[in-house]
């Protein structure tokens, strides 16, 4: 409204320039009215723009000065010729008007308005023009009018925007909530599950120092989710944080031995990797292994991680038992042991999270090769 309104003013005082320009014989007195025009739409329109709105003490004191002095100043000071030289004053009483309407409640905005027509009816009967009275009241009262139709419309436009911003917000805060809920299912099934699920088998003894080092560890990465410290969970995975991979990948390497997986594993020219990256590549990983030393029926798996112009790509190979992986992916069937909810949410599903790609070929009585690549 600020931007509609000055322009509005700007095009009426560009008008009286033009007239006393082409009229070198106007006075001193008119040419000093047009400067107090000048000097009280600067005051008006600069304090707004610094304020961010209409100051209601400054449109009253435009309302009067431009639009119900200035007329009779310059009808006095071009002894009555209002027209030709002096037409530009009863010219602002439209913009002052729309100011009014603007940076006033309603009822102060047809009080102003009541006034400036008043005065301008006043000037007009005072000079000795034959010009038409009503079309200059009429195009007064529009504008007006609709600078006040313009001020409702963004006012609703502004309402209307600043609820959907705030569903929007809410919505994104419970997505967020939502995501942080599946990360957290995720870690929990990748980590604290997985080793509770191999001591309770009875498959290694729980009593072990490198079972013990992993129970602490995730013992820890337990108060952490309590906490909610996400800088303490994130730790390397801070934004712009990088991670050697090799390092990460033998770290899961090493906990998936604690739990009597024996790993062989090869490294070749792995590029640092985005903590982000790195986090959800390791946790991928660790699922498959979780899933060798759970699902295949062996002991033994082999991790094969290559860099790639940046990227990385990681294999995790084993000679077990095999399953059908469309039947498991596709249809969540199997053998019931988790396996597909293995994949779908902590391998495929962090993978794409961070731009990447995971593949999983296997068959019954053949094995399974897990592909993970990233970038995509």
């Amino acid at each position: 409204m600020l931007l509609a309104t000055g322009l509005y003013r700007a095009s009426h005082l560009t008008a009286g320039i033009t007239a006393l320009v082409h009229a070198p014989t106007a006075g001193v007195a008119v040419r000093a009215l047009l400067g107090v025009a000048l000097g009280t739409s600067l005051l008006l329109y600069g304090a707004g723009y610094a304020q961010g709105g209409f100051g209601p003490r400054l449109v009253w004191a435009d309302v009067l000065l431009t639009g119900c002095l200035l007329p009779h100043a310059v009808l006095w000071a071009s002894g009555g010729h209002v027209p030709g030289t002096g037409f530009w004053a009863l010219l602002l009483g439209g913009s002052a008007a729309a100011a009014a309407a603007a940076g006033l409640t309603a009822r102060q905005a047809g009080c102003a308005v009541v006034l400036i027509l008043a005065a301008h009816v006043a000037a007009q009967l005072q000079t000795d023009a034959a010009r038409p009275l009503t079309g200059h009241l009429v195009s007064v009262l529009s504008s007006a009018v609709m600078a006040r139709v313009f001020w409702w419309y963004l006012h609703r436009q502004g309402t209307l925007l600043d609820e959907a911003r705030e569903q929007a917000v809410r919505a994104e805060a419970e997505r967020a909530r939502q995501a942080e809920r599946m990360a957290h299912h995720r870690a929990l099934h990748d980590t604290v599950l997985a080793t509770l699920t191999t001591i309770a088998s009875g498959r290694v003894d729980a009593n072990a120092p490198g079972v013990r080092e992993r129970c602490a560890r995730e013992a820890a990465y337990l108060r952490r989710l309590v906490q909610r410290s996400e800088q303490a969970e994130a730790g390397d995975e801070r934004e712009g944080a990088e991670v050697p991979a090799g390092e990460a990948l033998e770290d899961v390497v090493a906990a998936a031995e604690c739990l009597g997986l024996t790993v062989t594993a090869q490294y070749h020219e792995l590029p640092p990797l985005p903590g982000p990256v790195a986090a959800a590549l390791t946790a991928a990983v660790t699922e498959a292994l979780n899933n060798v030393r759970r699902h295949a029926g062996t002991s033994a798996a082999y991790v094969t991680a290559t860099g790639r112009g940046g990227g990385v790509t990681v294999t995790v190979v084993d000679r077990g038992r095999g399953f059908d992986t469309e039947a498991v992916l596709v249809g969540g069937r199997g053998t019931g042991t988790g396996t597909g909810t293995g994949l779908r949410r902590s391998m495929h599903a962090r993978m794409r999270e961070i731009g990447g790609a995971a593949e999983v070929d296997s068959a019954p009585s053949e094995g399974t090769r897990v592909e993970l690549r990233w970038p995509a």
